[in-house]
């Protein structure tokens, strides 16, 4: 028996040392995720008022799902070092509960983009609609007009039928430059033709949403399966353990 428990501790060692770096890697997501929530709630938070006319809990998700992946790491790291069987089993219970989380959040954002940009589309062409240059869903479609260099929701057009245009003319968030653009111009449909951006929000929103949704759902599907390689480490680990403690009795 002497020297199979000899060939069986260095196995455990690796595996040890390998769980120990996934976990740590795993820890380091969750702040990642963490990070990601809190700059959304506080950085894209009058942005989400175009996407949706209710409050988006997505940020709240990140957050939420960030800090419960940092206290599975450090307990995954924990769990590792005492070597304990159940401690590893309930390891890995902890990822499969995340990556199912993880993988329905992917496979829901995938299936429902078409949704998802139906209802910016009926936001945002409200937002303009309703455009006053003061209140917080007016001060996100400046936002989003200077940041893609856009104008409208099709194009510049769609101001002339907004409330704000027969006053104020097209916001000055659409010009091309502001030195080269007076009121009397952004008020005037033939001359704010030369003045501002030609190209709508709405066509340049979706067509980032379609071009990186490949992207954005190969990484949630890439770090929700990773959560099977932590899996299988915590569960091979605890079976060498207890295989281990069987043949020194």
């Amino acid at each position: 028996m002497a020297p199979r428990r000899f060939e069986t501790k260095p196995v455990i060692f690796c595996l040890k040392t390998l769980l120990l770096l996934y976990s740590f890697i795993f820890w380091v997501s969750g702040v990642v995720l963490l990070s990601v929530g809190l700059w959304w709630k506080f950085m894209l938070g009058p942005y989400m008022l175009l996407i949706s006319s209710s409050p988006s809990n997505a940020p709240y998700v990140l957050t939420g799902t960030g800090a419960a992946i940092i206290l599975f790491g450090l307990y995954g790291c924990f769990a590792t070092c005492r070597g304990r069987p159940w401690m590893l089993k309930l390891y890995a219970v902890f990822l499969s509960l995340v990556f199912l989380t993880e993988l329905i959040a992917g496979i829901s954002g995938f299936i429902f983009r078409h949704e998802i940009k139906g209802t910016f589309l009926t936001t945002y062409s409200d937002a303009v609609m309703r455009y006053d240059g003061r209140d917080d869903r007016s001060l996100a479609v400046d936002g989003v007009q200077r940041r893609l260099h856009c104008c409208g929701v099709y194009n510049y057009t769609s101001w002339f039928s907004s409330v704000y245009f027969p006053v104020s003319g097209v916001p000055s968030s659409c010009c091309v430059s502001f030195s080269d653009c007076s009121s009397a111009d952004l008020k005037n449909m033939t001359l704010a033709a030369g003045k501002v951006y030609k190209q709508g929000c709405y066509e340049l929103v979706t067509a980032f949403i379609e071009s990186n949704m490949g992207i954005i759902a190969g990484v949630t599907f890439g770090i929700a399966f990773s959560q099977l390689v932590g899996m299988s480490l915590a569960c091979c680990l605890s079976r060498f353990i207890n295989a281990n403690q069987y043949e020194m009795v």
